[in-house]
């Protein structure tokens, strides 16, 4: 293997929030070359899991510019050898807000997809590939942007429907690039996305979702109960209020604000929404803002296809950094996870609802490091839900969380 592809492992900066948006404010010179390899040489520590039918966890990793797939039969204990992806060493997002995804659809098939980051600074392509065979081979990786340019398409979400569609979104500079050439300013970048009607094994032209889009927080994806994906992204509104927008894309919908808090920043946050739609229809969604009036994590749900959200309920402690939460619904069971810093160890705390998020436990904390560590992500086997998350000195643990029982009215 080429000695640069392997000391150049994955793609995604992840400068602070507080510490990006000062250097911004600030107009202080970056070197982004300089930067770019720098983050291209970090060693991979983000992985996503999901689990199939029978209750079995797939596991999506990278190790050496490859993505490997592995499968676990007792809920993350154990683990099978993993299986290579891409034959060829890429360079592979593979840290926080970009991560190589995998999901497991109704047929057994299981799709992953990741970014493929250039040396050109923030630039890469969305890659995908798939097994038919229960995970023992995957087909040779697909580009999926159909722009090729040497520019950011990066951030993808992966989402698959009852129908077996396969749904990919990112965030793209196609637009941006080419109102640059025009000479006209263009705030942001646009996202896109496409459709695979074969399981996998080609995908349709790409379609513009919204334009304006942050340059760097993640794109979260979740199937309504209709089969339509919806999106949601941390948009740009009027000048530079960086909240969040959600779409259905069902081909007839409009993009609807989600947040409210009017952040104001000239600067990317790297801190994007999640999105998870009940059996029920209801929309549960969480993010972080910083605004100087509203600040911190909120929940807030729709039970009218995200057409209105009504307040968001504000939780963690803002004062231990409280950051990256997640969510997931299994019926009217929701659970929320996110990271809190003590000043010694970071923690994952856990809230539950047994009501569709009218009320909520106190929060919990139920795992701990006191070194680097991944993003916490929820995944469920349709009956229970698990904490997926990756540190560098206990390893990655997958991590049973117990429901709770609805409250009387």
């Amino acid at each position: 293997m080429n000695a640069k592809i392997s000391a150049l492992l994955f793609s995604c900066l992840t400068f602070s929030a507080a510490g990006w948006a000062a250097d911004h404010a600030e107009h202080k010179p970056r070197d982004m070359s300089a930067s770019w390899a720098a983050a291209l040489a970090r060693a991979p520590l983000a992985v996503s899991v999901a689990f199939d039918a029978e209750g079995g966890v797939w596991r999506a990793a990278v190790s050496a510019g490859h993505v490997t797939v592995s499968h676990s039969g007792d809920k993350g204990s154990t683990w099978g050898a993993p299986v290579m992806v891409n034959p060829q060493a890429e360079f592979v997002a593979a840290e926080g807000e970009n991560r190589p995804k995998i999901a497991v659809a109704r047929n057994g098939n299981i799709y992953v997809s990741w970014t493929r980051s250039s040396e050109t600074p923030y630039a890469g392509d969305i890659r995908f590939s798939r097994s038919t065979d229960g995970g023992q081979t995957f087909s040779a990786p697909l580009t999926v942007n159909d722009n090729l340019d040497p520019i950011t398409h990066r951030f993808e979400a992966m989402g698959i429907n009852s129908q077996g569609q396969v749904y990919l979104a990112w965030l793209d500079r196609r637009d941006a690039a080419a109102a640059k050439q025009r000479g006209k300013k263009f705030t942001g970048l646009s996202v896109y996305y496409a459709v695979s009607d074969d399981e996998g094994l080609s995908f349709g032209t790409n379609k513009k979702a919204a334009e304006h889009s942050c340059e760097c927080c993640r794109v979260a994806i979740a199937i309504d109960t209709d089969g339509a994906p919806v999106i949601a992204w941390r948009h740009i509104f009027g000048k530079n209020t960086r909240d969040h927008a959600l779409l259905r894309l069902d081909g007839k919908s409009q993009p609807v604000r989600l947040s409210r808090d009017n952040w104001e920043l000239d600067a990317c946050p790297h801190h994007g929404p999640a999105l998870s739609i009940a059996d029920d229809g209801v929309y549960h969604a969480v993010w972080f803002n910083n605004a100087e009036q509203r600040h911190g994590l909120f929940y807030a749900n729709s039970a009218n296809r995200g057409r209105t959200f009504p307040a968001p309920l504000n939780f963690g402690n803002f004062n231990r950094q409280a950051a990256h939460p997640h969510v997931l619904s299994l019926g009217r069971q929701v659970v929320i996870v996110w990271k809190e810093f003590d000043g010694e160890t970071t923690g994952i705390l856990r809230m539950n609802s047994a009501d569709g998020g009218r009320t909520w436990t106190a929060p919990v904390r139920i795992a701990s490091t006191a070194g680097p560590s991944d993003h916490p992500l929820l995944a469920g086997d349709g009956a229970s839900a698990y904490l997926s998350w990756n540190s560098v000195a206990e390893g990655h643990r997958v991590i049973a969380i117990p429901l709770t029982r609805e409250q009387a009215r």
